[in-house]
């Protein structure tokens, strides 16, 4: 079915008290388990895709061939949306050239009324090509690909005057980090985020870094209004694990066993397991 904006996938998971994932991809072997384990539990899918990691796959519109292509090749056949994740202003806007079909404009390191000149724009180049758009209020903690954020819980009001710029889902600050989470984390700021979602009513929600959040916070979180969570360190762990693993028994040195495409397959299984876990755990099975 090709690319799809993202909005219309969230706007029935607010509706249905469920999330979609956001899967970060790296490679070709982390965008054909995802894209398998869409289509096998009949779910809709987010391939986010950092400016890091659309650099490293040589930049966004050989990520945008791929993702298409494989999509096609593969006969899938649920909602799936190639989504820029953390985007800056000028990333945006070659994604969006480059055939993205979901934006991030993570204005969160400007000032408000930056933010808000920088998002309105990005929301009219977007949706003048049917892309959907997510912004942030509230910076994510923890670094992914050189985004740095602190971890704070966004404004209520803040977050309302960036939703009423005709954005279609919002990522709002409220205590969560990307990466591994430490030992002293204080966990999901609930009120912040039930405070949240009073002023932007049924715009969907995001929560950013998935990875190691407890599953009772997840599904409180989804019943307070966030309806796209995002993943990506949680994919890579198990990737490595399998990795060590398969290596570790000397499996590499058997045969063929060095062929890359037999060194990456108990990897790309392990990242099937991960994502068919979280997309049982948001509620998303089926909901294709």
């Amino acid at each position: 079915m090709g690319l799809v904006s993202a909005k219309e996938m969230l706007d029935k998971a607010k509706a249905g008290h469920y999330a979609v994932g956001q899967f970060n991809i790296n490679n070709l072997e982390w965008t054909k388990s995802i894209l398998l384990t869409a289509e096998e539990l009949k779910a809709p899918v987010i391939l986010g895709v950092s400016e890091g990691a659309a650099k490293y796959m040589t930049g966004f519109k050989t990520v945008s061939a791929m993702v298409s292509a494989m999509v096609d090749s593969l006969g899938i056949t649920v909602p799936v949306a190639l989504h820029l994740d953390h985007g800056s202003y000028e990333g945006a806007k070659a994604a969006l050239e480059a055939g993205f079909s979901s934006i991030m404009f993570d204005g969160s390191h400007y000032g408000i009324e930056e933010n808000i000149e920088k998002t309105k724009e990005i929301v009219a180049l977007c949706h003048a090509k049917g892309v959907s758009v997510e912004a942030e209020v509230g910076s994510i903690g923890g670094e992914e690909d050189g985004v740095v954020g602190k971890g704070e819980v966004a404004d209520p009001k803040e977050c309302k005057m960036i939703a009423d710029l005709g954005i279609d889902f919002l990522a709002a600050g409220i205590g969560n980090i990307h990466g591994k989470y430490p030992a002293n984390w204080e966990g999901l700021d609930f009120e912040a985020l039930d405070a949240i979602q009073k002023e932007t009513g049924t715009m969907p929600l995001v929560l950013h870094g998935g990875t190691g959040i407890p599953a009772d916070m997840i599904k409180k979180a989804i019943t307070l209004g966030v309806s796209k969570i995002n993943v990506n360190t949680e994919c890579q762990l198990y990737f490595q694990e399998a990795t060590r693993k398969y290596i570790e028994e000397g499996k590499d040195r058997e045969g063929k066993g060095f062929d890359p495409r037999k060194l990456l397959a108990p990897g790309a299984a392990a990242i099937q397991e991960c994502v068919k876990e979280k997309m049982e755990l948001f509620g998303c099975i089926n909901k294709a």
